[in-house]
């Protein structure tokens, strides 16, 4: 038996119960991990929400780390003792330890510690896509990333600057306006008092960015359109403000005969290959300290709940974790 997160029931972080659950030996082709950090993301509190479709009852969280205790059967290049990160559903990572497929388990270098890894691996591999992949951010770009002193912005940040980019961010208040400057951030737009899509084209003298990474939905979607230059890239890959509206593709090509894509992690990382390509990009760029994992806020595994709250009331910058 280990303690685990389940809920039977959508609704606010009083639905998480800790729980006792059985955990068999691992099968075929899996490893049972032991958790020593474990992250929370966004993406958890929207399954919770019931945002995200999720099979009641249900585990949460899709991101950790730890060390092996067990393998299954045909399991080959991973041992028990291994530090390693996994990144992979159904959800069950808020638990003392679970049984995850190998295939998507990744050994850590030397210099990365367990809680920088469960903080960065889904936040830091979401920013290389995007920034390597979705749209290939070349010298002197001009970006906008929104939600800038977020997990997967603050990393995007720093990511972008080495990139060579000018980075625009768009934040909540003056003092998360500090932290994405102290990030790489060099225009920091607090929108709660500005109109964002304004002061971006003031930035770029009237002629907007070739890309806008949205992670926010509903309350920006509208201002990035009006951001983007002619043919640029919207890339909406989250909606913590709830979905935007709907719009008929002919206005597109209205707005400039932009793209809107919707990336997600999974459709990046779907082979083995690319998952290891991925994040051994990441782990470079933090060795080499060009990249700095900024984990806010650490809590007891016991206290995910309140994790959930404060998150939900945008009182964390940065990564947060779960400690077992």
């Amino acid at each position: 038996m280990v303690k685990a997160f389940r809920f039977d029931r959508t609704g606010g972080p009083e639905v998480m119960q800790w729980v006792d659950v059985d955990l068999p030996d691992p099968g075929p082709g899996q490893v049972r991990l032991r958790h020593t950090a474990v992250a929370v993301n966004y993406r958890d509190v929207l399954v919770r929400k019931g945002v995200h479709a999720a099979s009641l009852p249900s585990g949460l969280g899709t991101e950790s780390a730890g060390i092996v205790e067990a393998i299954g059967a045909g399991v080959t290049g991973v041992a028990v003792g291994d530090r390693v990160a996994c990144v992979s559903g159904p959800d069950g990572a808020y638990a003392q330890a679970r049984n995850v497929p190998a295939a998507r388990v990744i050994p850590l270098p030397a210099g990365i510690d367990e809680r920088t890894a469960a903080a960065m691996m889904v936040r830091g591999m979401t920013a290389r896509y995007l920034l390597k992949e979705t749209y290939r951010v070349k010298p002197g770009d001009p970006i906008l990333i929104h939600a800038a002193a977020g997990g997967v912005g603050l990393i995007m940040c720093q990511w972008a600057k080495h990139l060579g980019a000018t980075v625009i961010g768009t934040v909540g208040s003056d003092d998360k306006a500090a932290v994405a400057r102290a990030h790489g951030c060099d225009h920091a737009i607090v929108y709660t008092r500005e109109d964002f899509a304004e002061r971006v084209r003031e930035i770029t003298g009237g002629a907007g960015v070739p890309v806008v990474y949205d992670s926010v939905g509903r309350t920006t979607f509208e201002g990035s359109l009006r951001c983007l230059r002619r043919r640029g890239i919207m890339a909406s890959f989250g909606e913590s403000s709830g979905e935007p509206e709907p719009m008929p593709p002919h206005r597109l090509g209205y707005l400039g005969s932009i793209f809107l894509t919707h990336p997600s992690l999974g459709n990046y990382t779907a082979t083995r290959a690319e998952l290891l390509e991925t994040a051994n990009d990441l782990f470079a760029m933090v060795a080499s300290g060009r990249i700095r994992i900024a984990i806010s806020h650490s809590y007891a595994m016991r206290d995910a709940p309140q994790a959930h709250a404060d998150l939900e009331a945008r009182k964390t910058t940065g990564s947060v974790v779960l400690i077992p």
